[in-house]
């Protein structure tokens, strides 16, 4: 073969698009800077130039030895969102941003929902925000919550509820 490379490759570093092994070797480099779900793996070798059959064949061959794990992947980027006091609506759209599939983030922020989670983030969201406006007028204290709150994609009936609960109680001031 000459030193020519293949069109699709040229500019993008990867002298054999078709070249499994190196592809492989690529994929493992990226999982080893930092978990990925398949998607975005699939999504950055083939920006590197490699064929999409190959990348396929990678990504189902690190799937079957467990180096990738969708599911895990989605668990652990759930927990993330829900560290940052994130609603579901914000978690859904983290998590397809972060490459995870459409389907598997619904099912996993589904679960969470159904165990509570979301509601307990926006509570404590609340008293995060309650802490930081001590002092302030309810108006404001009661706007910045909802402005955060709905940042960071929670539910509105849920907002209101925990904003009636901590911002519309005089013992609360």
């Amino acid at each position: 073969m000459s030193g020519v490379q293949s069109d699709s490759a040229q500019g993008k570093g990867v002298e054999d698009p078709r070249d499994y092994d190196a592809c492989r070797e690529a994929a493992l480099r990226l999982l080893d800077a930092a978990a990925r779900p398949s998607g975005a793996l699939r999504d950055r070798l083939i920006a590197k130039g490699y064929d999409e059959d190959i990348v396929a064949d990678v990504i189902d061959r690190l799937t079957q030895l467990s180096l990738l794990d969708d599911e895990a992947y989605a668990q652990s980027a759930l927990r993330y969102c829900l560290n940052r006091l994130m609603g579901q609506r914000g978690a859904m759209a983290d998590l397809t941003r972060k490459g995870v599939g459409r389907q598997l983030a619904m099912r996993v922020c589904e679960q969470a929902r159904e165990q509570g989670a979301f509601e307990d983030a926006a509570w404590e969201l609340g008293r995060q925000s309650a802490r930081k406006t001590v002092g302030l007028d309810q108006q404001t204290r009661k706007r910045r919550f909802w402005s955060a709150g709905g940042r960071k994609g929670h539910n509105p009936a849920t907002l209101g509820e925990v904003a009636h609960a901590l911002f519309d109680q005089s013992s609360n001031d």
